[in-house]
């Protein structure tokens, strides 16, 4: 999907962010239409912080003593017709084998069939990047022709060039997946040091703006 990355594009208001509902089916859903941009990552790779630094939110998406214990997608209402969605966080759920399946089947089919979603947000811990389900969540989105913005997030936690280095061998890796159509981006995220939020609002701005409107 193609991008428009002029500073002319308008702004959302993402602190009118509200929350909408919270399915355990994609039947659950909210009709498939308006635009919506999903929120990705692993259960410790700080999604909910980097939700709640957007919004200017303390508690829009509540963070959990138990990683991964919330299996839902939550849906966060911006207007009429532009959505935030919360994915399930995955990684160190402590679930049955089953129930991790149904959730991986769950994901791949919303990523790949849900027409109203635009654009893939993942999160990865900057200092354990690039677990095996972080590319299955990408590959999935590239297949479905997604735009994908990659936050390497907790980027305070390391020094300077150990960031550089793992934004480079990020890229890397995603130039050697077929991207094809695809827009990707990789940037270091921190909501401590404020690092790489502004990259992020100017990647969801261009998706709930796209150049037809």
């Amino acid at each position: 999907m193609p991008v428009n990355n002029s500073e002319d594009v308008i702004s959302v208001d993402y602190r009118r962010a509200s929350f909408l509902l919270g399915v355990a089916e994609l039947s659950q859903l909210p009709a498939d239409d308006g635009i919506e941009v999903a929120f990705a990552g692993r259960s410790n790779a700080g999604k909910s912080s980097a939700l709640n630094r957007l919004t200017e939110q303390k508690s829009l998406a509540r963070t959990s003593k138990t990683p991964g214990r919330t299996q839902q997608i939550n849906v966060f209402s911006l207007d009429d017709d532009r959505r935030l969605m919360d994915l399930p966080g995955y990684g160190f759920a402590k679930v049955s084998k089953k129930v991790k399946k149904h959730w991986d089947q769950v994901l791949s089919e919303y990523l790949q069939t849900r027409k109203s979603l635009k654009a893939l947000v993942v999160l990865m811990d900057i200092r354990h990047s690039g677990k095996e389900m972080d590319w299955a969540m990408i590959k999935w989105a590239l297949h479905a022709n997604l735009s994908v913005l990659v936050l390497l997030s907790k980027s305070d936690k390391v020094k300077q060039g150990e960031r550089s280095k793992t934004v480079r061998d990020v890229k890397q890796r995603l130039k050697e997946m077929n991207t094809m159509a695809a827009h990707l981006e990789v940037t270091s995220f921190s909501v401590l040091k404020n690092d790489g939020v502004r990259v992020l609002e100017k990647f969801l701005n261009a998706h709930y703006n796209p150049p037809h409107e």
